[in-house]
């Protein structure tokens, strides 16, 4: 073994410079080592001071650099999510702690009746009708997805319209029926009152009549949902104890706006609340050729009511362009003027848009219709979607439904054998109207035949005659609306001996050849999808499983509006408190039985379409919500 000692891990080979490098090399060694050199141990009497001074200046820039890169990493993060400079002078807001602040819009879609089977319904129809391929991507919404939501009410598993959207406006759960009023009967403040309070410009947008449940909870009070001629007057400010709480209305439900002594009225009074709209203010348009002609400088508060009912589903109104809007063209309207009305204002907009018919297909349990409906919303999500990324403002856009409706299935038992795992979109693909349009059609046909008398016993046509000539009519309506051309002899029958229940009759067809299935001409609990367009803003709040609340509770957070809807609270209770039982009543309406049905609806699709919202007045000619 050698006797020669291992070279330490950083050893240099000797050198042949001077001896000046040989001293630099013996201070480089130093560095690396940690050992003074020997010129510092003999003559540097100071080196402990110094020794500790250059330690001091290290860690000092250390921690100086750690300090500007992590500065540096939060500003870039704040500039990339919020989408400008926050420093820019253009008021775009910034972020802070994983929400915006400063000016911002926020965005709330409701998908009403739908459920997580009417998307697969909906993708499955466009992949047949559009040769897609099975896997690919067919809808704007399914990019956006990030939780679900339980949408029971206080009053059953199984909610309704109002008591949902009572959930979304102001954050608590309530009754069955229930208009922004909570289950002690006394008003809760919504986040579109709160909003406009604190300056937003508001919003609503539906494809409904405007005083239907879901957009009523937004600017109105009113203890049972067929209310809505007091609606109306609310929603106007008219009767509303804060005044007007919206700026721009597009959508249906003229009727409700006329006074029973005019044409088209379902009013059971004659207050002209149209009138009254324009006297306080409002702008007021009623056809397709004044939506076309708004402009960006168009003059808010505008009400626009497009249809004296609903405006038709979807599948037939895209034959009537000229007469109705559609809800992607509404909401592209919409935002361009929300949009204009706040370019010099502090704050920006809150608008809810709904595509509200997807629910009446449901209950209608109409697939054709639905699907329609369901696109419908989708590009009306696009839209939506185009327009955040164009905008200069922080927006964001949240995205849900109130419940779902009719318990569809996309698969049907047909017999006792052992059922098929199919269901055929072609069937729906063929169908071009709803079976509401086709039933009202059918029913035009009877009248008109009933009403025409023969003048002489010779002109008279057999029974036996007058059913084959009804027969051949509805063999040829049924081909040419909905694409059936095999009607059996039974369902022929029901059409003829039965024909109020005609556009049950005609969906049940539809359905049964398509092998689709409904387990209610209601709603049902199952829960519904939520979506949004940023996950890093709305994801920590809504992502997952959760209660309809959650909803609420984020849209009011958001806008940081949780203590101005506590404070209208206040306000509108202390303001119930002083009415007297009379005029308390004349403002929310009559406390209703427990064991009534709340919601006001029978869910029985008439002849007309108009699914019985309410039962009083007469609906305009023509108004039966499917075009005709």
């Amino acid at each position: 073994m050698s006797s020669r000692e291992p070279e330490p891990l950083l050893h240099r080979p000797p050198s042949q410079n001077s001896a000046d490098t040989q001293h630099g090399l013996e201070e480089e060694d130093a560095l690396l080592t940690g050992h003074r050199t020997g010129k510092q141990a003999d003559t540097d009497g100071t080196s402990p001071r110094r020794k500790w001074r250059e330690i001091g200046f290290f860690v000092w820039a250390l921690l100086a650099t750690i300090v500007v890169v992590v500065l540096a990493v939060v500003l870039q993060q704040q500039v990339s999510r919020v989408g400008g400079d926050p420093d820019d002078g253009n008021n775009n807001g910034g972020k802070e702690g994983g929400k915006i602040t400063g000016k911002r819009n926020l965005i709330f879609m409701v998908s009403d009746g739908m459920g997580p089977t009417s998307l697969a319904l909906t993708r499955s129809w466009r992949q047949y009708t559009e040769g897609l391929p099975w896997g690919a991507e067919t809808l704007v919404l399914d990019r956006h997805l990030i939780g679900q939501s339980r949408t029971r009410s206080s009053s059953s598993l199984v909610t309704d319209s109002a008591a949902g959207a009572t959930a979304f406006s102001c954050g608590i759960k309530s009754y069955n029926g229930a208009i922004s009023v909570l289950p002690d009967h006394g008003p809760c403040g919504s986040v579109m009152e709160a909003a406009k309070r604190m300056g937003y410009t508001t919003g609503l947008v539906v494809t409904t009549r405007i005083t239907d449940a879901t957009p009523a909870v937004f600017v109105s009070h009113v203890r049972t949902r067929s209310m809505e001629d007091e609606i109306a007057l609310q929603l106007i400010g008219e009767t509303h104890p804060l005044g007007r709480m919206v700026d721009l209305v597009l959508g249906g439900g003229r009727c409700h706006f006329l006074g029973n002594e005019t044409l088209g009225s379902c009013r059971a009074d004659d207050v002209d609340v149209v009138e009254t709209a324009k006297n306080s203010g409002w702008n007021y348009i009623d056809n397709r050729d004044d939506f076309d002609n708004l402009g960006t400088d168009a003059v808010l508060p505008l009400l626009g009511l497009f249809a004296g009912g609903d405006v038709p589903y979807e599948i037939d109104r895209r034959f009537q362009e000229e007469e109705y809007p559609s809800l992607e063209q509404m909401t592209r309207t919409a935002l361009k003027l929300l949009e204009s009305a706040t370019q010099d204002s502090e704050q920006g907009f809150f608008v809810m848009i709904e595509g509200s018919r997807i629910d009446h297909a449901g209950h209608a349990n109409d697939p054709a219709a639905q699907v329609h409906e369901v696109l419908a919303y989708d590009r009306a999500m696009s839209v939506v979607l185009d327009f955040i990324e164009s905008t200069d403002v922080p927006t964001l856009m949240v995205s849900t439904s109130d419940h779902e409706t009719g318990g569809l299935a996309t698969a049907r038992q047909l017999h006792t054998t052992y059922p098929e795992y199919l269901w055929y979109p072609s069937v729906l693909a063929n169908a071009t109207h709803s079976a509401s349009y086709t039933a009202h059609a059918y029913h035009d046909y009877l009248i008109s035949h009933q009403s025409t008398s023969s003048s002489s016993p010779e002109e008279e046509t057999s029974s036996a005659a007058k059913d084959k000539k009804l027969t051949s009519y509805l063999k040829s309506l049924l081909a040419t609306s909905l694409g059936i051309t095999d009607p059996s002899s039974s369902e022929l029958t029901a059409l003829i001996t039965d024909p109020d229940y005609a556009a049950y009759s005609l969906a049940e067809m539809i359905s049964r050849r398509a092998q689709l299935g409904w387990s209610t001409h209601g709603h049902s609990g199952a829960d519904v999808n939520i979506y949004t367009s940023d996950p890093s803003l709305a994801g920590p709040s809504l992502s997952g499983n959760r209660e309809n609340t959650d909803v609420g509770a984020f849209l009011r957070s958001f806008l940081d509006l949780d203590a101005e809807v506590e404070k209208v609270t206040r306000e509108l209770r202390r303001h119930a408190a002083s009415l007297g039982a009379v005029s308390e009543e004349a403002f929310l309406g009559p406390v209703p039985p427990g064991a009534e049905r709340l919601d006001g609806q029978d869910h029985f699709e008439h002849y007309t379409g108009d699914h019985k919202m309410h039962r009083r007045g007469v609906v305009e000619p023509g108004a039966c919500s499917c075009g005709l």
